[in-house]
Parts: structure tokens; C-alpha cells; sequence
């Protein structure tokens, strides 16, 4: 049988717990109590019924999964919000002004995050257990959480203490700015919350008025619908045209309304995480080597990347837009020889491409 964990070694594993998140690599950790929090719930659902998850379907089937962490796992008593820094050593907006050059999202330019995060966070659950058993705790559960479950991460690394969501509706830290990976080790043992954060936006409105295709209703409110990550990475069929232009040369998500945050100067870029670094070829592509892609060769180029759930015909429109965005001639070429590409997206999106590139010359 368990015995009831005393007050004094509960504090103990719980110290011993930030430091060995902090060992492993992770950047920020902060402790929240597992109890559902019915104004995220609140917010969640508005959010659905109001259609702004797009295509997104997953989010809507395990909603009352998604209301908090209990209503996930009812035997959870705590959460460890644990936080990776990816901040970049470079200006994210750098390459907006070269419709030749191809701006992928900065975290999608390293290894995919889902891999490296998940994996310290199994050694931190490990550590965990056998630290409890070792004193005196018994054998306890922990189940670690990084993105792909329906998990909200951000409203618990605000819970915890670790930042606050901004305005962009993403979590902001006052050491990481808007540059964290989120992760959750969630744990049936009572440990001490952390204060939640504050948040720190005040009147600021930078993230909102950098929207290329206003997708924020109101402040601290997301229409998925006009966002450009969304665009490029969740949604399957043919870009709206309404927002092609728009669009400009990202092919692979949108960093705008993170990088213009102010709290992002307080960022250290020297990365504990060598994942994180951006692979050279990704960080200012030249959009015709994208273009000539086949299946085979999406696969080879993006092995081991986030990039590669997308598949090579989602990839390949996202191109095809930004090509038709550039203005470049030297561009008709790969694009008309996609019209006959045999997926309809695609050559849906060389026909727009190729008019408008022959408008432009």
C-alpha cells in the first residue's frame, strides 16, 4: 500500500525534480496542480463552436479530453510544465523582403522537436518513478505529454509559472520570449504549485497589427482559419485565394507574430539543445531547388524533420504559392512543368503560380 507522502519529502523530490529537468537540458520548469480549469474549458469550446479550428477535426473529437489535465487522466494530482528554449540566433523576418528565397518557420528548421522533447521528458518520468519508490513513495504513475496529445500546454505553463499566453495566443517567457518547445510529465503525487504568471503584455499590440492575413479576431483569440501556419502545415486542400498573396515566400509556417514580440530581446540564443539548430540548407532556400522535389526526394531532404508529416504535395503547393508570389521569372519554368503534376492541389496551385508569374514579366 502507498503511504501518504509526508510534507518534507515531497518538498525534497520536488527540488530535486527542477534540477534534474534543468541537467537534462530543459529550460524552464514550473509545477501546477492537475485539477481542470472550467475558464480554459470555457475558452476551448467557444473557440470550436466558433468553427476557428478549421480542419483540424482531431481538437473537436477529444475536446473533453482537452479541458484539463484530470479530465485526461483522473488519478493526476500534478503537472510538471517543463520548457525548451529554440530561440533564434537570427532575425525571423530577415528573409521577407527575398521573394526568391524560401522562409521556413525557425522551429522547423532542426530536428523535429517532438523526438528530442519527448525523449527527456521519458528520462525525467523515469527519474521520477524511481526517485519515489527510493523514498519510501511507492510505485507511482507519470505519463509525459509533448504536442500530439490533447494536452493545453500553454494555459499550464502559465498555471505553472513558466510565462503567460500573449496576445498571439502563445505562451511568452520574460528569460525565453515567445521561443519555447512545451512538454508536460504528468504525476500522481501532490506536489506544491508554483505561483501562475501575470501576464505581461499591457498595451502592447505588436504581434497583432504583424499578422499578414489578420488572423486574430480580438486579442488573445486565433482564427486558425486565416493563419498562415495553418494554411502551409494543417490544411489539405487548395489555398484560399484570398490569402495567397498574403502569403508572400513562407512555405512552411508563419514566425511574424512571435519575432516582433519585445520580451523575445531578453532571449539567449546559445541553444543547450543541438537539435534545435537550424540545418543550413533550410534557413534561406532558394524556392526552385523546393520545386523539382518528387516524393522520393521530399522524403530524403526532410528525414528526421518536422517538415515531413506534410508530405511532398502539401510542401510542394506551399512552394508553388510562393513562386507565384515572387515575381521571378526564371521561375515559369519548374512551375509550368508542374500543371501536369498528377496530385489536383498541386496543379491547381502551378496554374495560379504560372498566371501570375506571366502577369509580372
Amino acid at each position: 500500500m502507498v503511504k501518504a507522502p509526508s510534507t518534507e519529502t515531497l518538498r525534497d523530490l520536488q527540488a530535486r525534480v527542477r534540477e534534474e529537468a534543468r541537467a537534462l537540458g530543459f529550460d524552464a520548469v514550473g509545477f501546477a496542480d492537475a485539477t481542470d480549469d472550467p475558464a480554459t474549458a470555457q475558452r476551448l469550446h467557444r473557440w470550436l463552436g466558433e468553427g476557428m479550428h478549421g480542419a483540424m477535426g482531431w481538437m473537436e473529437t477529444r475536446a473533453h479530453q482537452r479541458q484539463g489535465p484530470q479530465s485526461l487522466w483522473p488519478d493526476a494530482m500534478s503537472v510538471i510544465a517543463l520548457g525548451a528554449s529554440y530561440a533564434p540566433s537570427t532575425d525571423p523576418l530577415a528573409h521577407e523582403d527575398e521573394p526568391d528565397t524560401a522562409r521556413i518557420s525557425v522551429y522547423a528548421q532542426g530536428r523535429d522537436y517532438h523526438d528530442a522533447v519527448k525523449k527527456k521528458l521519458k528520462a525525467l518520468a523515469r527519474w521520477l518513478v524511481a526517485e519515489a519508490a527510493r523514498a519510501g513513495l511507492g510505485e507511482r504513475q507519470v505519463k509525459v505529454f509533448v504536442d500530439t496529445a490533447p494536452v493545453m500546454e500553454k494555459p499550464l505553463g502559465q498555471k505553472a509559472g513558466l510565462g503567460w499566453q500573449g496576445k498571439h495566443t502563445n505562451l511568452v517567457s520574460r528569460e525565453h520570449g515567445s521561443w519555447l518547445f512545451l512538454g508536460a510529465v504528468f504525476a500522481d503525487l501532490p506536489f506544491a504549485p508554483d505561483p501562475e504568471h501575470d501576464d505581461r503584455c499591457g498595451s502592447c499590440s505588436e504581434c497583432q497589427s504583424a499578422c499578414p492575413t489578420d488572423a486574430f479576431p480580438e486579442p488573445y483569440r486565433l482564427d486558425a482559419r486565416r493563419c498562415i501556419s495553418y494554411l502551409t502545415i494543417e490544411h489539405a486542400g487548395p489555398i484560399p485565394e484570398e490569402f495567397r498573396a498574403a502569403m508572400g515566400n513562407r512555405i512552411y509556417g508563419c514566425d511574424d507574430c512571435l519575432a516582433v514580440c519585445p520580451w523575445n530581446k531578453f532571449a539567449d540564443t546559445a541553444h543547450r539543445w543541438k537539435e534545435f539548430l537550424p540545418r543550413a540548407e533550410l534557413v534561406a532556400p532558394r524556392l526552385a531547388e523546393f520545386l523539382a522535389l518528387d516524393d522520393a526526394g521530399f522524403r530524403a531532404l526532410f528525414s528526421g524533420s518536422p517538415i515531413k508529416r506534410i508530405g511532398r504535395n502539401r510542401f510542394v503547393r506551399n512552394c508553388l504559392i510562393a513562386a507565384g508570389n515572387s515575381g521571378n521569372e526564371d521561375l515559369v519554368e519548374p512551375v509550368e512543368a508542374l500543371r501536369s503534376d498528377p496530385d489536383p492541389v498541386v496543379a491547381e496551385a502551378a496554374e495560379w503560380a504560372a498566371a501570375r508569374l506571366i502577369a509580372a514579366t
